[in-house]
């Protein structure tokens, strides 16, 4: 069997319901569960009986935090059926739209690029009509200076403005890149609110690995923003699962220093 076939046969996805994580127990993982028994009993009891009662965050954001980590650590597979059942579950389309949009500027359009098709295939299987309504609120003038203000809003005015004027003259582009592009062009859309595009921003830092300083950085963003220790902790706590141990101990690192100080 070769690598697509096999990834498509061992595939499992979350189901989440009332708040919490069920196994999608369909024909493919039946047939994996005859060629790998201990290992599906190990993940399902992990699942069921760890994860699956752990955590308060709600339906949507589950959905939309392991989605956007999928994209992070590029398993299209397994995103489009979670994605697909996220559907069935009524996430908004709007919102799992908006989740990919925000991970552009932190994961790359490199890594996303694959998504988007992705999310247009299961989406227009599942009859939801594209285009979905423009949820843009800045234009090319306004951009940058939409941006900042969020930016500052979120971070601090102070640090923000510390930040872009001590910037090296070969490196202003930057902060313009920074407060226009990532902040203007993204944080400032409706779908999601801030707190939300937060939490999703942690969960393609921490699932990616190698941002360490951003995953505190953005920590703390996400503190200032109103979301506290314990609604961190239950984002890593429901990536693990897909992401690891290395890569969430390294999450709670961050939340750590940053709840410490």
């Amino acid at each position: 069997m070769n690598k697509l076939l096999l990834g498509a046969a061992i595939i499992i996805c979350i189901i989440v319901a009332g708040g919490a994580l069920y196994l999608n127990k369909g024909d493919n993982m039946q047939n994996f569960a005859k060629t790998d028994a201990d290992f599906t009993a190990m993940w399902n009891h992990f699942l069921e009986n760890d994860v699956k009662p752990h955590g308060n965050l709600d339906t949507q954001m589950r959905y939309l935090t392991v989605l956007a980590a999928h994209v992070a650590t590029q398993s299209v597979n397994e995103y489009k059926l979670i994605l697909a059942q996220a559907l069935d579950d009524k996430v908004s389309p709007i919102a799992i739209k908006e989740m990919l949009y925000q991970t552009v500027p932190y994961a790359g359009m490199a890594k996303a690029y694959d998504f988007f098709d992705a999310t247009n295939e299961v989406m227009s299987a599942k009859g939801v009509k594209l285009p979905l309504p423009s949820q843009a609120v800045t234009t090319p003038d306004n951009r940058l200076e939409k941006g900042l203000d969020t930016q500052c809003a979120i971070f601090g005015k102070e640090q923000i403005l510390s930040m872009r004027k001590n910037a090296p003259d070969d490196l202003k582009h930057i902060q313009d890149y920074l407060s226009a592009n990532c902040f203007g062009d993204y944080y400032t859309r409706n779908g999601l609110n801030i707190q939300q595009r937060e939490l999703i921003t942690f969960a393609v830092l921490v699932s990616m690995g190698g941002a360490d300083a951003q995953a505190k950085a953005h920590a703390q963003a996400n503190i200032n923003v109103g979301n506290d220790r314990q609604v961190l902790l239950d984002v890593i706590s429901g990536l693990l699962p897909y992401i690891g141990y290395p890569r969430s101990l390294n999450g709670i690192a961050a939340v750590d220093t940053v709840t410490k100080e």
